[in-house]
């Protein structure tokens, strides 16, 4: 009876969290999906390295090559696995402090739990209209019914914050030992020369973010790096890549040329915000306004844009990024560990601090 009361209550901590990505989901086909992976991410290697595992036309193909190849999707998996378990585990963690306060407050745990999140803040207008404003162009509903749909999922947003919180204090109080073990990161090395980033230069943990600026997941993902970088200060390096999908984004190539000219003349992030804060647009007049507020020089910034002075370097990043694996956007690398997608804040901070204990 009491395993069938936790696996109820653990169902509560594993649903996926409003506005996180399409990962988050956790269904019985993504289950299937994880086991599969399994066992294809351990099943033993047959072939020693440098051994011949095919030729063609007398020309020798070797374990190494395909190693090469398989490196970086291999370790995605690899990551994938370990954030399911992960997330069950917390889950489960979650359940047994919130039975064990329950009981002791002798009360059910429903009970708790309401008790817990009646005092989350009201969702204030202000709140609705700025995010109506950044999405109004994606929604499909009358102004009425998108800003009722913002504001059940800005209050869904705030009661989990409060639930996770709640959890947060409870595993402060208590002695928790996690044994779960993390697997191997891989990590690949980055070619970072001349790329804008923000934070101290020799800050122990380094994101680099390969972003599409006309990526919706990219701005998506935005205010999770802003609250990283006030959590860890220092000891954070933020680095920016091109990475713009042109099969997706026809004009997203432009956009990122422009961020280049804003570059040049040291208003890289003011105008990095400032595409985001807007609806996609990739006409040079849209990207020429956008400056116009910026505090930029014009006549150099138009200059730069019309010469399409950063045409080579833009590449130079998606042939960089393509070379490591980057297939979608964002991708993320935290100190060379690869991370995919508009994660929630704690995928992020998972790795950070692991970085950091092991830096210690």
């Amino acid at each position: 009876m009491r395993s069938r009361r936790l696996t109820t209550i653990s169902r509560r901590w594993l649903q996926p969290r409003v506005g996180g990505s399409s990962s988050d989901a956790f269904a019985p086909t993504w289950v299937v999906a994880i086991l599969l992976l399994c066992i294809l991410v351990h099943t033993p290697d047959v072939f020693a390295k440098g051994e011949a595992v095919a030729e063609v036309n007398g020309e020798t193909i070797t374990a190494d090559e395909i190693a090469k190849l398989v490196s970086t999707p291999l370790s995605k998996l690899e990551e994938q696995i370990y954030t399911l378990k992960r997330r069950a585990l917390d889950a489960l963690i979650a359940d047994k402090l919130v039975v064990k306060e329950a009981a002791r407050r002798q009360m059910s745990v429903e009970a708790l739990v309401e008790a817990e999140t009646r005092d989350v803040a009201a969702v204030t207008e202000q709140e609705i209209d700025a995010v109506y404003r950044q999405q109004k162009t994606q929604l499909r509903v009358d102004e009425a019914a998108a800003k009722e749909q913002i504001r059940e999922q800005l209050h869904a947003l705030k009661v989990a914050a409060r639930q996770r919180a709640f959890v947060d204090q409870l595993r402060a109080q208590s002695v928790v030992v996690v044994k779960l073990k993390p697997p191997t990161p891989s990590r690949f090395d980055l070619n970072l020369d001349g790329a804008p980033f923000k934070g101290p230069a020799t800050a122990p943990v380094t994101i680099v973010e390969f972003q599409d600026f006309h990526c919706p997941f990219c701005q998506r993902v935005q205010p999770t790096l802003v609250q990283l970088a006030a959590r860890y200060g220092d000891r954070l390096k933020i680095v920016y890549r091109d990475f713009p999908i042109d099969s997706l984004h026809p004009q997203a190539r432009s956009a990122h040329e422009a961020a280049r000219c804003a570059n040049a003349q040291g208003r890289f992030w003011s105008y990095h915000d400032a595409l985001y804060a807007k609806s996609p647009n990739g006409s040079l007049d849209g990207l020429k306004a956008i400056a116009k507020g910026l505090d930029v020089e014009m006549e150099a910034f138009e200059h730069c844009l019309n010469a399409r002075t950063y045409r080579s370097a833009v590449q130079k990043d998606i042939d960089e990024g393509t070379r490591l694996g980057v297939a979608g956007t964002p991708t993320f690398f935290i100190n060379g560990r690869v991370l995919s997608g508009a994660q929630p804040l704690e995928s992020f901070t998972r790795i950070v601090d692991e970085e950091l204990a092991r830096l210690n």
